[in-house]
Parts: structure tokens; sequence; C-alpha cells
């Protein structure tokens, strides 16, 4: 788990398919580890829904047409 935590530490945007293959591992492992980090509060899911980049609320001045609906889940260290 902690080559988990040091993967979602770096910054960069993964899915749980590309953490598994990092990890070497499978998708339904990453999953659970991941469910089981969520619970104990060491990371949480990154709400997707609006950027955060000073729009005003209205993300389609910032954000892709589509939004950001087919990234997949993100996830970030609980600091």
């Amino acid at each position: 788990m902690r080559e988990l935590i040091d993967l979602l530490s770096d910054g960069h945007a993964r899915t749980e398919k590309l953490l598994a293959i990092e990890l070497h591992t499978t998708e339904e492992d990453v999953k659970r580890q991941i469910e089981y980090l969520m619970h104990i509060g060491m990371i949480r899911k990154v709400d997707m829904t609006c950027c955060s980049g000073g729009c005003g609320g209205d993300c389609g001045k910032c954000a892709p047409k589509e939004g950001f609906k087919n990234m997949g889940a993100m996830y970030e260290v609980v600091l």
C-alpha cells in the first residue's frame, strides 16, 4: 500500500488501470487498496464536477467541452 500512496502523492493523474500496471497487480487489488485507504481517511476522491481554476463557477470557461466526466476517478492523499 505504501507504493500506492507514493504514486498518489506525486501529483500525476492515473486511472485505476494504470495504477495496477505500475504496481504490477490487478485493478481489483488497486480498487480494494483505494477503498481501504479512503475508509481510514488517508486518501479522498477528488471532486471533478467542476474545476478550481477561478472560473467563478462557470467551468465552461476553463474546462474541456465535455468536462472531466470521462477522466475516471481521481484520488489524492489527505495531508
